[in-house]
Parts: C-alpha cells; structure tokens; sequence
C-alpha cells in the first residue's frame, strides 16, 4: 500500500473544480483537436449525480463464495436467453468466428453477463457518469486510500476526455448517451476508451455502433477478446480455457496474485496440481481456486482464461462468462 507521502501533492487537497474543469478544456481541445468553445458547451449539459456518487461508494459488499456467485449467471432463464440469442443471430455470430476466433457462445455469454443479452445496458447518461466521476470522484479520507482513489479520478478524468473524442469520431451525440454509472456503454459495456480502442466496423458501413448494430457489437468484443491481453497476447483460436484439476496429498495450496498464465503444468505439478481432464502438454496455465458448495475447487487456466479476465479482472467473473457459455452451447458443466 503507498503512502501517503508517496502520492502527488494534488491527491491530498480538494479537487478545485473550476480550475480543473478549465484545465480538462485546455487539455482535452488540445489532446483531440477539439474546439474548446465545443467541449464547454457540452460541458455545459451536464450534471453531478448524487446517485454515481453513491454507487462508488458503496462499501464493498462480502466477498461471495463461488457456490454463491455462480447462481447468479448460471440460472436456467440466462441459460434459454443466451441460446434463443445465439439461434438468432447465429449466421452473424459465425462470420466473426471465421474471422477472429472467438467461439459465438463466448461472445453470447459476455452479452450476458454484462447486459442480459441487451435488456439493460444501464440507465445513467454517460456525459452526467463521467463528469461526476472525473471531477466528484468519492474520496473516503482513509490515508490508505488516497493513492488508489485518486488515479481513480484521472482514470474517470481521462474516459471524459475519450467520450468527447469519440462522439467526434463516431458522429455520437453524447449527451444523449446511456450506460452504467461508471460510464460503460451498448451491449458489451464498453467505456470510451475501449470503444475507441477496440470496436471495430462489422458490418461495413463505415461507423462502429456498439449500441444497435448486432455485427458491429460481435466483432468488436471479439476483437476485444483478441487484442487486449497486450504483450502477453489475448484470445488463442482454438486454445483451451479452463481444465479441472486436484491438489495432491501434503500440498500446500498456491494462490497466484495474477490470472497471467505464466506455469508450465511441470511447475504446477510440482507445487501438487494435477490435471484431471486433458491438456496439452506444453501449455502453460495459472491456478485457480474457487470456493465450491462441497469444498475447494481447483482449475487451471489456459491463455484463453487470462483473455476473459481482461474484459474484467476477476477470477469468478472469467469462469461465469465460460461456464455460461458452455450452457449456451448445450455442453455439460459441473456443479457448483
């Protein structure tokens, strides 16, 4: 945990909101080639939302146990809506399997998870999200606390800045965008940085609409998928995700602190891990261990597991979207 002595001077003080804002305007009309006259008037529509405030917060709820977080995706009307989706967007789902790799139930279960497969991608305006976050971001005194929460505020900073860019890009009106409260946005939930990173024109028509336009949405998280993991590399075609595995006996059990992929399953055995379902033998895998309804759980996670924790860094949430995604397919899953 940093200190407090080790953050900038700016992290301690209140935020001076009109010094700030200014100084956004200054940045963003020179960073993006946008008329400062313009951002203020956009600036100008929007508004601070007690209600984003409160969400971020919220005191962390308790960590759930997977047997508990798992009911929550897993439920048989998610499971019958990912496949009536799938059947109807099936030809579409195939083409971008054809060309980036990412199997369409993956795809399917992302839509999900985040969005009930487009039934509520949030109801904040984005512009109100964003400028409150950028500008009001919570900050909880905790000294502990100081660093992270205020790389938070630029972080949120920065994703206002993109928004502006990206409604010149895309031809967007902003202030009439809908998301989450944090600011994410369409059917995938993307923020405006990995719109403008990732989303991709689907369907030919020379715009990237991660809002209505179904092929634009498939390719874009799937080319999500692909691109994200940086260096390490994202989505393998083909590659395995996940596979079952047991600790032996007078083990004591690992915990990695990332999801990267970085064990040999030599390296892994020698720490007590055995595969329980097949595997290739040169893959390299991390270690994931989950609270089950009858005890631990352990899998190894392939190249593609890392992938999904890119789109949210959670070790749960990566299995939720893979095991839904076996549902939607029609394959079997084990308990929870």
């Amino acid at each position: 945990m940093e200190r407090v002595a080790d953050v900038p001077p700016e992290a301690l003080a209140p935020v001076d909101f009109p010094t700030a804002r200014a100084q956004f305007v200054r940045d963003t009309a020179a960073k993006y080639g946008i008329a400062p006259a313009d951002i203020e008037a956009t600036l100008g529509k929007a508004q601070f939302l007690d209600s984003v405030v409160a969400a971020m917060s919220r005191p962390a709820e308790r960590v759930k146990p997977w047997s508990e977080y798992r009911v929550g995706f897993l439920t048989q009307t998610r499971i019958d809506g990912g496949r009536a989706f799938l059947a109807q967007h099936r030809d579409e789902l195939a083409r971008v399997e054809q060309q980036y790799g990412v199997p369409p139930e993956v795809i399917v279960s992302i839509i999900g998870v985040e969005t009930n497969y487009g039934g509520f991608t949030g109801r904040h305006k984005v512009l109100d999200a964003l400028y409150t976050l950028a500008f009001r971001y919570p900050r909880s005194g905790n000294p502990e606390r100081v660093a992270y929460e205020y790389r938070r505020e630029q972080f949120f900073r920065d994703e206002l800045a993109q928004l502006f860019a990206l409604g010149r890009e895309e031809q967007l009106d902003i202030a009439t965008l809908t998301g989450s409260y944090a600011g994410a946005m369409g059917l995938g939930q993307f923020m405006p940085s990995s719109y403008r990173e990732f989303a991709v024109d689907g369907n030919g028509d020379g715009r990237r609409d991660l809002f209505t336009t179904y092929p634009d949405i498939f390719a874009s998280i799937a080319n999500y998928f692909r691109k994200k993991g940086g260096e390490r590399g994202g989505w393998v075609p083909g590659g395995a995700v996940v596979a079952r595995a047991q600790l032996q006996d007078g083990y004591a059990e690992f915990n990695p602190e990332t999801w990267t992929p970085d064990y040999t399953l030599a390296q892994l055995a020698e720490k007590g891990y055995r595969p329980l379902d097949p595997v290739v033998p040169d893959a390299t895998a991390t270690l994931v261990q989950l609270d089950g309804a009858d005890g631990k759980q352990y899998w190894l996670g392939f190249q593609n597991y890392y992938a999904i924790t890119r789109y949210n860094n959670s070790k749960m949430y990566a299995m939720a979207v893979y095991q839904l995604s076996q549902a939607i397919a029609g394959r079997e899953i084990p308990p929870a």
